[in-house]
């Protein structure tokens, strides 16, 4: 009787398990939520504080994901890497590009410490730049096609990539199509809302140029017509003669801080801020709440 008893209870357990889907970041979490409600567990593949440039799955992250029906890609490097590898090891997993129907930019896109008389020959600096970063002995995952994966800072982008994981869901869990319909109708508008109040807020702003360490903000400068200047690009630092250009520009538009993640080191960035005076602020791109995340950067841009 104990072990029918037992049957019947795992049984049951079994029948009202939540299905799980996968994503890779925090924020792509954030947004499955809510979206799909308690509908399905979320697993997410890249913790808080871990560099999602570096990273590579647990063992114990790659069992969790066998259990997974979609897995939510957003463009990130070591997707690249590894999107095969998930396939070939859980068969049956449906990976949805969140990032489909948004336009990337590119990572240089946003580099200005290039004399503006000398293009040709800083193309060809940039070039060998790329190709010493293929040959360093660091392993780092690239990007694809040199494009900025970091789609989750513009809300605008954000309800394009709501949209994907509306359709994912709704043809996996059919049952559900109406409260994920409903649900993304919800979201759409505290995206929409978040954007008014960005772009109100960052319509004061003096000071439109910001420095950063890595190039990680470039489509939240795109949406609010600001202009990200970075350091480091696909973890290579300058060199010397591109570094002096950088802090040129940056000592000649005033500018007071530079914005690092905790994701990276701040021994190298503490050393860029001390040279022209900055202080070195720490920002995170892959915080949960989105939009808490985008208020708070938009409201130390106003402190400055």
């Amino acid at each position: 009787m104990f072990r029918i008893i037992i049957f019947i209870c795992l049984g049951a357990l079994a029948l009202y398990a939540k299905p799980a889907v996968t994503v890779s970041i925090l924020p792509q979490q954030y947004m499955v939520e809510k979206i799909a409600g308690d509908t399905v567990d979320v697993v997410v593949m890249v913790s808080a504080n871990a560099n999602h440039e570096t990273y590579e799955p647990k063992p114990s992250q790659m069992k969790l994901l066998a259990k997974s029906d979609i897995y939510f890609a957003v463009g990130l490097p070591f997707e690249e890497a590894w999107l095969e590898r998930f396939a070939a090891a859980s068969p049956k997993i449906a990976i949805i590009d969140t990032g489909k129907g948004t336009e990337k930019i590119e990572l240089l896109e946003h580099r200005h410490h290039a004399a503006h008389d000398d293009d040709a020959h800083h193309d060809r600096e940039e070039e060998h730049a790329v190709h010493e970063h293929e040959d360093h002995e660091h392993a780092t995952h690239e990007h694809e096609d040199g494009l900025d994966p970091h789609i989750w800072l513009d809300p605008v982008l954000v309800k394009i990539q709501a949209k994907n994981i509306v359709s994912a869901l709704s043809s996996k869990y059919p049952q559900n199509a109406a409260l994920y319909a409903k649900n993304y109708e919800n979201f759409a508008k505290e995206l929409d809302a978040l954007d008014a109040e960005l772009s109100k807020k960052l319509a004061a702003l003096k000071n439109r140029n910001f420095f950063v360490f890595h190039p990680s903000w470039g489509y939240f400068a795109k949406r609010y017509g600001l202009e990200q200047i970075f350091v480091e690009i696909e973890g290579r630092e300058p060199k010397a003669a591109e570094l002096v250009e950088i802090l040129k520009e940056t000592k000649e538009k005033n500018i007071k801080a530079l914005f690092v993640e905790p994701q990276v080191s701040e021994k190298n960035a503490k050393i860029v801020a001390d040279e022209i005076g900055a202080k070195l602020i720490r920002v995170d791109p892959m915080k949960k709440d989105l939009g808490k995340n985008l208020n708070e950067l938009a409201d130390t841009l106003l402190g400055l």
